[in-house]
């Protein structure tokens, strides 16, 4: 079993959200963005000065893409959304899928500029979710009953796509058409965590194409090799880290979310930071996120 290296980063806000997610870097502003999913509210960060604005949002959002300087797109429990940046104003783009008792979870841009998003039950009902592939306006199913769709992640030339269903706890494998982003090939299990501790969340891999995991439950973030060898584990200052996100002038940091739903009152006492998002403390070779092409 690898050793776990010791926490030497730092809380990035004050503010403990009960289900942060989905950070991701808009080098343009020098922002961080995250969501509190069941808050309904969209965190910026601006990196420089530490100043932190939160935007109240009409629906769960879960995942933000940068479109261009001036638009962003958002996946929420309503569909897609275009969000000027600036004033803050939605427009409908669209639907993901037409069962209201679902919600948006974990999703990344592919480099070809598609949207890889996952849905599930607001409840986290067995198999009641899926992932969809969404290029342009066209939305179109790639994986079918997934329970909690998790690491959504991508090689960096794009010929490989990774997901979880952090039910079964298997990261999966899947060659993709590095053009499209679409599935080339069946999906094959690439890590095991069933037996382990610990749950595969949120996931991001760097330059070097290794996969950087949040591993939810198991206070810690795990570094995987191209091949699946865990290489590395940092203990993270929370129990349920949920995602990470280069970021920073260079993309040489790494920002992780965390949360605190489903934890007692008992349990939020004695993990103090539990919701924070946090700076790993570790160097890291980044890449920039794809925008996503209209």
């Amino acid at each position: 079993m690898i050793a776990t290296e010791s926490f030497k980063g730092k809380a990035l806000i004050e503010a403990r959200m009960e289900l942060g997610e989905g950070p991701t870097y808009d080098p343009l502003s020098d922002t961080l963005y995250w969501f509190d999913i069941l808050g309904k509210t969209l965190c910026a960060l601006n990196v420089e000065s530490g100043r932190l604005t939160s935007h109240e949002l009409p629906f769960l959002g879960s995942v933000l893409a940068i479109i261009d300087e001036k638009r962003q797109l958002i996946a929420s429990d309503h569909g897609l959304f275009v969000r000027d940046s600036v004033s803050g104003q939605l427009s409908a783009y669209a639907a993901i899928e037409s069962k209201p008792e679902n919600r948006s979870n974990d999703g990344r841009v592919h480099p070809s500029g598609a949207l890889w998003i996952g849905t599930m039950s607001r409840t986290a009902d067995t198999g009641a979710g899926a992932i969809y592939h969404v290029a342009g306006t066209t939305v179109t199913k790639i994986f079918d009953a997934v329970s909690i769709p998790n690491g959504i992640c991508f090689s960096p030339d794009g010929s490989v796509g990774y997901f979880n269903d952090s039910k079964v706890n298997h990261l999966m494998r899947v060659e993709l058409n590095p053009s499209t982003g679409l599935p080339a090939s069946a999906p094959a299990v690439f890590i095991d965590q069933s037996q382990r501790q610990g749950v595969i969340d949120g996931s991001v891999v760097d330059l070097e194409g290794t996969i950087w995991n949040a591993n939810w439950d198991g206070g810690a973030v795990d570094r995987y090799a191209p091949d699946g060898r865990h290489i590395a584990r940092y203990a993270a200052p929370v129990r349920r880290p949920t995602c990470p996100a280069f970021y920073g002038k260079h993309l040489d940091r790494l920002a992780v979310t965390s949360c605190w739903e489903g934890l007692t009152a008992e349990e939020r006492a004695e993990d103090s930071l539990a919701g924070v998002t946090f700076d790993l403390g570790v160097s890291v070779l980044g890449k920039p996120e794809p925008r996503f092409k209209l």
